[in-house]
């Protein structure tokens, strides 16, 4: 019987590797890239330093980050304008560099999509009467819930 090969043990890749790693993977705001490598034990000072390599190299450019996700969600989700806000600020970036992207009118835009959240909302007459409640039933529900709605936004 052969005795067993020792497990080789696996370098750890270089902070600058793990960020690169990380950036090719998507876009990060110099706050959360260091929360990341902290998690993987790299000391202050060596994320430090691979942080301030990539913004040399132009690797982590937060400006250009933040502006690639904020489109993203204002043209490609049913998110509010606050939601988007509040997501990006979530994710590291600066609250001035964010509203620094927010157009001037976004009244359209706000209202296409809280038509398709409403309108998605619609489906739960379809949903009800899935269930087996009968249509006048789900139409009364619905409707009571919508009125309700409107009667808390009055005030």
């Amino acid at each position: 019987m052969e005795a067993a090969e020792p497990k080789r043990q696996r370098l750890r890749p270089s902070c600058k590797a793990k960020a690169v790693d990380f950036l090719a993977r998507s876009d990060q705001s110099i706050r959360r890239l260091t929360e990341k490598l902290q998690r993987k034990e790299y000391t202050d000072e060596e994320i430090q330093e691979t942080i301030e390599w990539l913004q040399e190299k132009h690797f982590l450019r937060e400006e250009d980050g933040c502006q690639r996700r904020f489109e993203h969600m204002y043209q490609n989700t049913i998110y509010s304008l606050r939601q988007i806000v509040v997501k990006l600020r979530q994710q590291g970036y600066d609250k001035d560099l964010v509203q620094s992207f927010v157009p001037d009118d976004t009244t359209e835009r706000e209202y296409k999509a809280a038509y398709k959240v409403i309108s998605r909302k619609f489906k739960l007459y379809q949903h009800l009467c899935m269930k087996g409640f009968d249509y006048d039933v789900a139409r009364n529900a619905v409707e009571d819930l919508l009125y309700t709605w409107e009667k808390e936004a009055d005030e």
